[in-house]
């Protein structure tokens, strides 16, 4: 079968290439890991009063990670959904044995490239595609090193940053449906592909892409360079719709409880946003190419639909969003709320007006 990527080479290039965390003794780091556990569990309840949602699975406690774990644990998810996928792909074209130990190497150092890259930025994440139902990763370097930059009160951060990933958490765990259905789009995206330019070379050109970006943001490359069919267009739309929904309910929920249990939650959401918006103009350039001001647009975005939903249906009626696939929000509802309160909900009576 062919070798779409060296994967030891790309978790071993993440770790060479990824930044050194905070300097924290080690009884501050042992305080550290255990505080955010602790505070997982707090989030956890909050979230589920606030939401009305209830884990329907059960699900594995929080790992708290340095970088280094960070980019291997995605790494193995990557592995587990990739490696199947290039087996029945490259049916087609097998590459001698020199081509595909010479691709795989350099596709394993761009991946491993771009981790690092990322390693260095990411406060937590729920990880879905090494396990069911998923894997809730709190980064701890990372989270350390933004409240110090914010000088924002460290209880009151982890909580914030917490509030955000068990969000995310429970939207997986309380719609069990909801892992399946994203895999099944990102198979769908695959298989949209098909009949085109042989795909593994586009996926090859896609992440070396990534990594020419990571090292010269300069360029002029895009990843929807690899984004060429009908097809596949289609299931972008669905998947960007998805994942600014699920970005902005994390957002809604995390301001919607946080000013009841975090004092000092308007001076970190101002602090935030003014670091999501800085950066020199290489930072800026990276960030652009390689997807991440596509996610900070989904977080205000989907932050939007949500509230205009839940003011116009309650909390309750915005909760039918995950019955099934088929009441997910279109692309083209997160800017017209009403269209999807009209098609789910049917005629509904005016909006209350403002106090």
């Amino acid at each position: 079968m062919a070798q779409f990527v060296d994967w030891d080479l790309a978790v071993a290039t993440a770790g060479a290439l990824g930044k050194t965390g905070p300097r924290v003794s080690y009884d501050e780091a042992t305080e550290v890991v255990a505080e955010l556990r602790r505070l997982t569990d707090e989030a956890a309840g909050h979230v589920a009063d606030y939401t009305g949602l209830t884990s329907q699975v059960a699900h594995p406690p929080v790992r708290v990670v340095d970088r280094r774990d960070w980019a291997a644990t995605n790494v193995a998810g990557l592995r587990e959904v990739i490696t199947p996928l290039v087996g029945r792909l490259a049916s087609d074209k097998q590459p001698g044995v020199l081509t595909e130990a010479v691709g795989s190497r350099v596709t394993g150092v761009q991946a491993g490239t771009v981790l690092a890259y990322l390693s260095g930025r990411v406060l937590g994440q729920y990880e879905v595609f090494s396990a069911d139902p998923g894997q809730l990763l709190l980064v701890a370097p990372n989270i350390v090193e933004v409240e110090r930059k914010l000088q924002a009160d460290p209880r009151d951060f982890r909580l914030w940053v917490c509030l955000h990933e068990v969000t995310h958490r429970t939207q997986f765990t309380a719609v069990p449906w909801m892992r399946g259905y994203f895999l099944g789009e990102v198979q769908a995206f695959v298989d949209a592909a098909q009949g085109s330019e042989h795909l593994l070379d586009r996926l090859r050109r896609g992440v070396g892409t990534l990594a020419d970006v990571v090292r010269n943001p300069q360029g002029r490359s895009s990843v929807l360079d690899i984004v060429q069919t009908p097809g596949q267009r289609a299931v972008l739309d669905r998947l960007t719709a998805l994942m600014t929904l699920l970005e902005g309910h994390a957002e809604f929920v995390m301001d919607g409880v946080g000013p009841q249990v975090i004092p000092s939650v308007e001076r970190i959401r101002a602090g935030f946003n003014r670091r999501r918006e800085a950066g020199n103009p290489v930072e800026k350039t990276v960030r652009r190419l390689i997807g991440m001001d596509v996610k900070m647009r989904q977080y205000a975005e989907g932050r939007k639909f949500v509230h205009a939903v839940v003011e116009r249906v309650g909390m309750a009626g915005f909760n039918r969003i995950f019955e099934s696939p088929l009441t997910l929000p279109r692309l083209s509802e997160l800017s017209e709320p009403d269209a999807w309160v009209a098609r789910v909900h049917g005629p509904v009576g005016p909006k209350p007006p403002a106090d």
